[in-house]
C-alpha cells in the first residue's frame, strides 16, 4: 500500500490517499514532476515501477523490464528532460524516460549489489551505494555520461544483515549506515572521514536521511526509535521548533556528533556538568596492569633500532610505519589470509617486516658530526605510495613500494622539524623548521612558494583544515598560529594557557591534530591536553596533569575522534574521552613490558588506526613497537576484565590527579 498525507503546518497532518500500488512490498518511493503535475513514483516486489498523480491517486505510468524485485528509484531532470534510475535486487541498474519506450540504460551495480542511487544536492553528481549477498558494500560516484565508476569510497564493514543505506549533504558529504553506526565521507576523498555511533542503540544497517540543508540527519534506531543528529545550524533550527507547542522542550543534546564543518562538539552546545570539571577520582577508570586484560602485540625487527621518534598507520590501515632516531624507517605489513580476511592491522596476526629484495632500507640523510639531536619527522601521501621524511639532514621522498629514494632537497640549515602534505595537492608540502619558520614548498617545481614567520622557537606541529582552508602551526614557544591557505598570511594566533600554574619543560614540544570535524584542534605538550575551537581560537577544554605525574610524551585522537590516547614518560598509556577529557582507561607498563626491561623505557610516539577507533600503536625508547586493542569480547577501553586481587587488603592503584577545566578565552595575538 502507498499512503499519502497532507501537511498543513504545526501538528496538522491529514490522511490524503491510500493506494493499492504493488503486489507485495512497496520498496521505495519518491516525488517527481514529469508533466507539470506533482506525482509520486513507487517500485516493488512485483518487478514494476509506477507513477501516481498525487492529487487524485490516478496511475499515470507503469514501467516493466526488471527481472527481479525493484529495490529503489531515483527521479531527476536535466535541461527540462525528466528521467529516473531504478535498481533491482539482482544488481541491475536501469534508466527510463517517461515515454514508455523501455529502459535507456541497462548495466550492473558494482559487485552486482542491491543498490540505491542519489544525486548531490545541486544535481550535478551521481552516487550509488549497495550491498551484495556476500555482505560486501560498495559506494561509488558515477561518470553519468559514460556509465562508468568514477570513484570508489572505502571503509565499509563486511556484514550480512541488511542493505547499506546512504544519503548526500550540501554537495560535499556522503553518509551511510553501516556496522551499527553512521559513516561519513568527503565527496572528494575516498578515505573514511568520520564514524559516529549516535550514543549507541543503532541497528546493523541503520536507515538515514539528511534534511535539505544538510544540518539534520535522521537515523533509524532500535526499539522503533528515530535519532536526530545535528550540526550547530541544525541545533538552532531544532530550538526554533521547540518554541512551538507541537514539540516538547528538551535540554540541548548531550553529544551532538560532528557531521560537517559547521558543527561543534558537545562542549559548545551544553552546560558543563560538575563531573567534567572535577579531578579524576579513583574508581572512575579502568586500570590495565596485566597482559590478560587486553591484547598487545610486539612487532619484531631483524636488527637493532634506535628510539622510535615517529609512528603512523598507512591510510589503508594494513601497515604501520616507524621512523627511528638513527634515520631508519621500519614498515610492518599485515597479510590478508583466512585468519585475517580484511588484511587490516590487528593484534591477532603478526605482521611481516617489509624489506625489498635489494636489502636497501629507507634511510634518511644525516649530517656527519652534527652534535644537535636529530628531529625525526615524516608525512605520508593519501594513497600510501610516497613518504616525505627527514632526520636532521636533507628531506627525502621515498617510494613506499620499492623503498627507492626518489629525490632529496632543502639541505640544512635550517633543519626540518615537521612535515605535512597539502590536503588538495600532494606536490605542496608545509615544512616546519628549527629556526621557527614554516616553508611552503612545491616539490614538482622545486621552489619555496612562501615562508611563514611568526614563531619564536622551532616549529613542532602542522595541521591542515581543508574545511576551513587554513594551516595551523604550533611551536616550542607554546604558540598556535593560524595561516590562510589562499595567500599564506597569518589570520590569528594565541599562546597555550599554562595549565594549573605549571611551566612546560624545555622538551615541551606542542603537538597538534585536527578533530574529524576539521574545526576543533587537539594541542598536547608535556603538561596538558587541550582542545581548541579554531574558528574562534578558543580553548574549550583543558586537562592538566598533576605535579606528581610523569610528563606527557605524545597524544593523538582515535580515528573517530572520540578518544585521545596519550603516552607518558613513566611508561603509562592513558586513554581519555575527547568529549570531556575524562580518563577512561590506564595501561601500566607492567601490562606490556617484560620485567627485565629498564624502568626508563617509555613510549615516545603514538599512532591511531585509521578505521579501528580502539586500536593504537606505540613506539618506545628501546626501539620496540607495540599494537594495543581491548579484549574482543569487551570491545572498548572503558570495559575490560579486572585482575583478581591476591591480597584482599591490598590497596588499589590511584591515578595521578588530573584537572579538567573550562578555560577562559585566550587573548588572540596578531
Amino acid at each position: 500500500m502507498l499512503q499519502l498525507y497532507t501537511y498543513f503546518g504545526g501538528n496538522d497532518v491529514r490522511h490524503h490517499l491510500e493506494i493499492d500500488s504493488h503486489v507485495g512490498s512497496v520498496n521505495d518511493l519518491a516525488f517527481c514532476n514529469p508533466s507539470k503535475q506533482l506525482s509520486v513514483i513507487t517500485c516493488g516486489d512485483d518487478k514494476t515501477i509506477k507513477v501516481w498523480d498525487v492529487g487524485t491517486g490516478v496511475k499515470l505510468y507503469t514501467f516493466e523490464g526488471h527481472e527481479a524485485a525493484v529495490h529503489s528509484v531515483c527521479p531527476h531532470y536535466k535541461e527540462n528532460v525528466h528521467f529516473f534510475f531504478s535498481t533491482s535486487v539482482d544488481g541491475k541498474i536501469k534508466a527510463w524516460l517517461y515515454d514508455m519506450m523501455g529502459s535507456r540504460v541497462d548495466y550492473h551495480a558494482p559487485g552486482r549489489s542491491c543498490a540505491t542511487m542519489a544525486y548531490s544536492a545541486d544535481g550535478k553528481r551521481l552516487f550509488s551505494c549497495g550491498t551484495t549477498k556476500e555482505g560486501e558494500s560498495h559506494m561509488v560516484e558515477w561518470n553519468e555520461n559514460e556509465g562508468t565508476v568514477k570513484r570508489t569510497y572505502q571503509g565499509f564493514y563486511k556484514r550480512y544483515l541488511g542493505v547499506v543505506q546512504f544519503d548526500t549533504a550540501k554537495n560535499r558529504f556522503l553518509a551511510a549506515g553501516d556496522d551499527y553506526s553512521i559513516k561519513f565521507w568527503d565527496m572528494e576523498n575516498c578515505i573514511l572521514l568520520l564514524t559516529v555511533d549516535a550514543e549507541g542503540g543503532l541497528p546493523a544497517s541503520p536507515r538515514i536521511r539528511f534534511n535539505k540543508e544538510g544540518s539534520l540527519l535522521a537515523v533509524s534506531a532500535n526499539e522503533n526509535k528515530i535519532k536526530i543528529l545535528a550540526t550547530v545550524d541544525g541545533l538552532r533550527l531544532m530550538r526554533t521548533y521547540e518554541t512551538h507547542s507541537h514539540i516538547a522542550p528538551r535540554p540541548p543534546p548531550s553529544d551532538a556528533p560532528a557531521m560537517n564543518g559547521d558543527s561543534k562538539k558537545s562542549e559548545d552546545t551544553r552546560a558543563k556538568s560538575t563531573e567534567e570539571v572535577n579531578p579524576v577520582r579513583a574508581g572512575q577508570l579502568t586500570e590495565i596492569s596485566t597482559p590478560a586484560q587486553f591484547r598487545a602485540l610486539k612487532l619484531s625487527a631483524r636488527f637493532q633500532t634506535d628510539r622510535i621518534g615517529r609512528l603512523i598507520y598507512t591510510n589503508s590501515g594494513n601497515a604501520l610505519l616507524a621512523l627511528a632516531f638513527n634515520a631508519i624507517h621500519l614498515l610492518w605489513k599485515w597479510p590478508q589470509n583466512d585468519l585475517n580476511l580484511s588484511g587490516k592491522a590487528t593484534t591477532k596476526i603478526t605482521p611481516q617486516l617489509v624489506q625489498p629484495a635489494s636489502g636497501i632500507l629507507m634511510t634518511n640523510h644525516l649530517i656527519e658530526g652534527n652534535s644537535v639531536e636529530t628531529v625525526p619527522c615524516f608525512a605520508l601521501s593519501k594513497n600510501d605510495s610516497y613518504i616525505m621524511s627527514a632526520s636532521g639532514g636533507k628531506i627525502s621522498l621515498f617510494n613506499m613500494m620499492s623503498f627507492k629514494k626518489m629525490i632529496t632537497f632543502m639541505s640544512p640549515p635550517p633543519v626540518a622539524t615537521y612535515l605535512a602534505f597539502h590536503p588538495q595537492d600532494n606536490n605542496i608540502i608545509a615544512i616546519g623548521m628549527d629556526d621557527s619558520t614554516v616553508y611552503i614548498y612545491n616539490v614538482r617545481l622545486d621552489e619555496v612558494k612562501s615562508k611563514l614567520k611568526g614563531h619564536s622557537k622551532k616549529v613542532t606541529g602542522l595541521a591542515f583544515s581543508h574545511l576551513l582552508n587554513i594551516l595551523v602551526s604550533s611551536g616550542a614557544d607554546a604558540q598556535i598560529i593560524v595561516w590562510d591557505l589562499n595567500n599564506w598570511e597569518r589570520k590569528n594566533g594565541c599562546f597555550l594557557q599554562t595549565a594549573a600554574g605549571r611551566t612546560p619543560t624545555a622538551r615541551s614540544d606542542t603537538q597538534i591534530q585536527f578533530q574529524q570535524d576539521q574545526t576543533h584542534l587537539l594541542a598536547v605538550n608535556s603538561t596538558q591536553l587541550a582542545i581548541y575551537d579554531v574558528r574562534k581560537l578558543e580553548c574549550i577544554k583543558q586537562l592538566a596533569i598533576g605535579e606528581s605525574s610523569a610528563r606527557i610524551t605524545h597524544g593523538i585522537f582515535s580515528c573517530d575522534s572520540q578518544l585521545v590516547c596519550t603516552s607518558f614518560m613513566d611508561g603509562t598509556v592513558r586513554i581519555f574521552s575527547s568529549s570531556n577529557l575524562q580518563l577512561q582507561c590506564q595501561i601500566s607498563p607492567t601490562a606490556y613490558l617484560a620485567s627485565d626491561v629498564s624502568p626508563t623505557v617509555h613510549p615516545l610516539a603514538v599512532a591511531a588506526h585509521p578505521q579501528e577507533p580502539n586500536q593504537f600503536a606505540i613506539g618506545l625508547t628501546d626501539g620496540s613497537v607495540y599494537v594495543f586493542e581491548p579484549i574482543e569480547s569487551e570491545g572498548k577501553w572503558d570495559v575490560v576484565p579486572q585482575p583478581q586481587r591476591i591480597e584482599s587488603g591490598s590497596a588499589s592503584t590511584i591515578a595521578p590527579q588530573s584537572a579538567v577545566s573550562d578555560q577562559p578565552k585566550p587573548q588572540p595575538q596578531g
